[in-house]
Formats: structure tokens, C-alpha cells, sequence
């Protein structure tokens, strides 16, 4: 047998060692491209709900309010979830081995709360599944279409099951308090206990809280595509602007 000519050796050996360059710049331009875009994800994730100064809707209570302060007395009645309020989920992807923090929202939320007795009664939350968005459209078909299907079931709700006292929720002040409820999420309900933040002034008030949920427990499919995985828990978040009616 006779020996390859010189030009078609130096091109084999050429390739020898170009395929494994080729191989290597495309391992670190998925890795580049994905930690991009996990940052620019991480940056765009809503912050957790807090409160706010003031909830929508109430007048100050510092030193320019007048007249006595509220007491809880003066909560008493229904109380509606109005503008201002939104819901969602909070999630961790990892996307091509890069950690990216999800924030979905829809501010198709509505509901009432009732106060009796110096107590939180009764309360029901409802939210439109099939209006939350990230920043991805991808991501929210994938939402709407196989981690839900929001055509069979485009709500998720919250009923309160046992009163909450509210001795803390003068005027001007902020109470934490544990509510347990029940969560419907995909046409299936868990009892579920979380904390809720509130603050009172003048009329209005505003609650806000994180619900930790596991996904498989409400028939949620994660995806986990190879390229993208998520968390098998997360949390369901809220912040409601509600008034005295």
C-alpha cells in the first residue's frame, strides 16, 4: 500500500485537531450564551412583594393625619381586592447549568376579605392562571399549554379556613399573621398554611405574602428538557390592594 500523498496528510491531520477547537468553542458559546441569559433573566424577576409606605387608596397615618387612629374595631365589614393588586409565581430554572430566577404576574386578580369580631373571618382569592406572564412568550405557552392546561382550568383561588385574629392591625401599624386556607391550583386543592404582611390606613389596606407550593402536588409538570429544568417547589405570590366597603 502506498503512502497518502503529503497534501491529503496535512489535511487529515488539519481536521484532527480543528474538530476539537470547533467542538470547544461551541461547548463555550452555549455556556456564554446561556449565562447571559440567565442574568438578563435574573434581572428582569419581579421583586418579592412588600409593603408599601402607604396602601392604595389610604390617606398617611403620620404626623400630618388627624383625628383619633384607627382600631381594629373600625375594620369591621367586607372589604374588596381592587386596583394595584397583582399574583404569580416565583420559580428557579437552571438553564445549561445556569441558576435563573422566574417571576410570573397577572394583576387578574380579585376577591374579598371579611372582618368580624376583631378577626379575619373569612377571605377568598382568585386569580386568572391564563393571563400570567414572564418575560418570555416561549415560557408562557409552555405555562398555559403543559405545566397547566388553562383552557380546563384558567383560575387558581384561595379560601380561607380558619379566622385570623387581628389585634395588631391598628392604623399605622403592620401585622404578620399566619393564614391557612385551601389552594386551587390545575383543578386540584391542598390545605396550605403561609405568612401574610398587612397594613391598615384610613379605609384601606394592603396584604402581601409568599405560599410555598410543590408543583407535583397540584398536577404541575416542570419541565425538564435537557437544556432547562425546574424546581420541583416554588411560590405562589400576592400583594392586594383591598377597601372598606
Amino acid at each position: 500500500m502506498t503512502d497518502q500523498p503529503a497534501p491529503a496528510r496535512t489535511k487529515k491531520k488539519r481536521l484532527i485537531w480543528i474538530i476539537p477547537v470547533v467542538v470547544a468553542l461551541i461547548i463555550a458559546g452555549v455556556f456564554i450564551g446561556s449565562r447571559i441569559y440567565a442574568d438578563s433573566v435574573s434581572v428582569q424577576a419581579e421583586d418579592v412583594p412588600k409593603l408599601t409606605a402607604t396602601p392604595s387608596g389610604g390617606a398617611s397615618s403620620g404626623a400630618g393625619s388627624t383625628g383619633p387612629a384607627s382600631t381594629p374595631e373600625d375594620f369591621a365589614g367586607t372589604w374588596a381586592i381592587g386596583q394595584g393588586s397583582y399574583a404569580g409565581y416565583r420559580l428557579n430554572e437552571v438553564l445549561n447549568g445556569s441558576d435563573v430566577t422566574v417571576t410570573g404576574r397577572t394583576e387578574d386578580v380579585g376577591g374579598s376579605l371579611t372582618v368580624e369580631d376583631n378577626k379575619l373571618t373569612a377571605a377568598r382569592l382568585t386569580l386568572k392562571v391564563d393571563t400570567i406572564a414572564t418575560d418570555s412568550d416561549n415560557r408562557d405557552t409552555y405555562f398555559r399549554t403543559s405545566a397547566i392546561d388553562t383552557s380546563q382550568h384558567p383560575e387558581a383561588t384561595f379560601t380561607l379556613s380558619d379566622p385570623v385574629a387581628l389585634t395588631g392591625a391598628a392604623d399605622g401599624n403592620t401585622q404578620t399573621f399566619p393564614v391557612t386556607g385551601n389552594l386551587t391550583i390545575n383543578g386540584q386543592t391542598k390545605s396550605i398554611t403561609a405568612n401574610v404582611q398587612s397594613a391598615f390606613s384610613d379605609g384601606a389596606a394592603q396584604l402581601v405574602g409568599q405560599i410555598p407550593v410543590t408543583w407535583a402536588d397540584f398536577g404541575v409538570k416542570a419541565p425538564n428538557l435537557g437544556f432547562v429544568s425546574v424546581e420541583d417547589s416554588g411560590f405562589i405570590e400576592f400583594s392586594l390592594d383591598v377597601t372598606q366597603k
